[in-house]
């Protein structure tokens, strides 16, 4: 794992951004396609933005994979991840994508788990592109994660801090309205992928980047986990770095 730091949000989205669509096109130039993995969130607005706008991808040759999602979230809800995706990265594309692979958060959770990992077991990851919570859960996994399952995707308990990170952001009117459960990727999937791109801007994340980077590697900071995949960045701005003891800027 390795740290990328940037004065602002905007910079670390054009850099993050940069780098993944470099991955996506070296995986369609070495074997005609590309696979990656999208998150949604405040966290990751300048990354998206910047990667739409990318220039010589083929996005007919790339198959995304939706990260987490609410359960029994419908697609037209203003917090719906499935419609997050759509608007701010779908529908800006120049080309239509060569499948997108959403998460249906109403159908059944436990069938739905069952039919992504069946669908994502055909396509090895290129690249993931994920955040960190305030609480240091990667993707819907809170603490303590699921460091074991391999299971591709799974049903998931929301914590009260998770929630309460919703709530904060704006996507819900009152903490009792935030769903208590979501499907998400497991720590194993994301950990599968050949890259990491992992957005994490603003102060409110100072603390968890601080636990995940420095603190011990542990289910309880579920992004700790990063720092066994290899190729993993994890990209900073210097409000989210300040509290790191020590890292690496480029």
């Amino acid at each position: 794992m390795r740290l990328s730091i940037h004065e602002t949000k905007a910079e670390l989205g054009r850099r993050a951004a940069g780098d993944g669509a470099e991955l996506i096109r070296r995986a369609i130039g070495e074997r005609g396609r590309a696979d990656i993995i999208l998150a949604t969130g405040a966290s990751q607005f300048e990354m998206l933005e910047e990667l739409v706008a990318a220039e010589r991808i083929d996005w007919r040759r790339v198959t995304a994979f939706h990260l987490d999602e609410y359960a029994g979230m419908t697609a037209t809800h203003p917090a719906s991840f499935r419609r997050y995706l759509k608007e701010r990265f779908v529908d800006r594309l120049p080309q239509p994508p060569g499948a997108f692979h959403y998460i249906d958060a109403e159908n059944d959770p436990q069938s739905e788990c069952r039919r992504l990992g069946e669908v994502i077991a055909g396509h090895p990851i290129d690249v993931a592109f994920v955040g960190i919570g305030e609480n240091g859960h990667l993707a819907f996994n809170d603490p303590p994660a699921d460091f074991q399952t391999d299971e591709p995707y799974i049903v998931v308990e929301l914590d009260e801090a998770c929630r309460r990170q919703q709530l904060g952001e704006g996507w819900f009117a009152t903490l009792q309205d935030v769903p208590r459960q979501a499907i998400s990727m497991s720590i194993r999937q994301i950990m599968r992928s050949g890259a990491i791109i992992c957005s994490v801007p603003e102060g409110r994340k100072a603390a968890a980047v601080r636990a995940a980077v420095d603190g011990p590697l542990s289910a309880e900071v579920p992004a700790s986990i990063l720092r066994r995949h290899a190729a993993a960045t994890i990209y900073l701005d210097r409000e989210s770095a300040s509290l790191l003891g020590q890292g690496s800027s480029d």
